[in-house]
């Protein structure tokens, strides 16, 4: 009993963890809006929406997922509290009434132990995946790329100067360089989906080549998979490509410097979810 209290005041912690865990999954502003098609055109503009939305749906569909969890774990510290009286004031008894509230009480403490398993598992992946993609990419300056932890996952943010040349979508000599150090990484790592977004300032372009901002960054995203799939042999359907133009910036377009940081390739790695998603099925 006094081990399953201890659990019972975990909870609280699981419940933050798995929010903190969960919050870059969060919908962007932009799924599902089909304004913009009123504006812009073209077959890599409707690939990068249809990349897009898909990309949305899984997201949401992940959000549920969590969502009935959190819930279901409140649930179950309330039927502790409630059984945990019943246990106590038939303390003094015997008989199949206490062996009955006993076993459910062991049931409910095995169910915590495995959620808490679970997610430790996930925030060592977590925090082992951060830790071998910073290694890997040591010998790149600051300005050419940069990998933080953040919501869950890991963000693996190049620069265009590392990758591209100005208005052109093709991987450059430093930028394979540093996909294929990458790649190494995460062929190790299986249980880690990866989401290539390819990012603009707001700046316009229209070339003959490429129509708009929209269509720049969902082409460097496409091709920076092609490369880690074709050249550095990864699982094409762990890949994700989308193109997010300008609308996603990190910092202000109104200066030099923010411009630049805006002009990116972001690598988000996320672990998969598929043992926290089959314990949340289990009744």
């Amino acid at each position: 009993m006094k081990n399953f209290c201890i659990t019972v005041l975990k909870m609280a912690f699981i419940t933050g963890a798995i929010f903190l865990f969960m919050t870059s999954c969060a919908a962007h502003k932009k799924c599902g809006d089909t304004t913009a098609k009123k504006k812009y055109s073209g077959k890599r503009y409707n690939q990068a929406l249809q990349e897009r939305d898909a990309l949305c749906d899984q997201t949401k569909q992940q959000e549920t997922k969590i969502a009935s969890l959190d819930k279901e774990m409140a649930t179950l510290k309330e039927d502790y509290n409630v059984l945990n009286i019943k246990y106590n004031n038939l303390r003094q008894t015997s008989g199949s009434e206490l062996n009955k509230l006993s076993e459910d009480l062991d049931k409910k403490q095995i169910r915590l132990r495995e959620l808490e398993s679970i997610l430790r598992k996930q925030d060592s992946i977590l925090n082992l995946l951060n830790t071998s993609v910073k290694n890997a990419l040591l010998g790149f300056n600051p300005d050419e790329l940069t990998v933080e932890m953040k919501n869950g996952k890991v963000y693996v943010s190049m620069s265009d100067k590392l990758l591209f040349k100005s208005g052109d979508a093709t991987v450059e000599g430093k930028g394979k360089e540093a996909l294929k150090k990458l790649a190494e990484v995460l062929n190790k790592n299986a249980d880690v989906s990866i989401a290539i977004e390819g990012h603009t300032d707001n700046v316009p372009i229209k070339t003959a080549m490429y129509k708009d901002n929209w269509d720049l960054s969902a082409a460097r995203a496409t091709n920076v998979v092609r490369l880690l799939t074709d050249e550095y042999k990864m699982d094409a359907h762990r890949l994700t490509a989308s193109g997010k133009g300008e609308y996603f910036p990190v910092a202000d377009n109104s200066t030099v410097e923010g411009k630049a940081k805006n002009r990116r390739t972001e690598i988000v790695l996320s672990p998969k979810l598929d043992e926290l998603m089959k314990l949340i099925n289990i009744k």
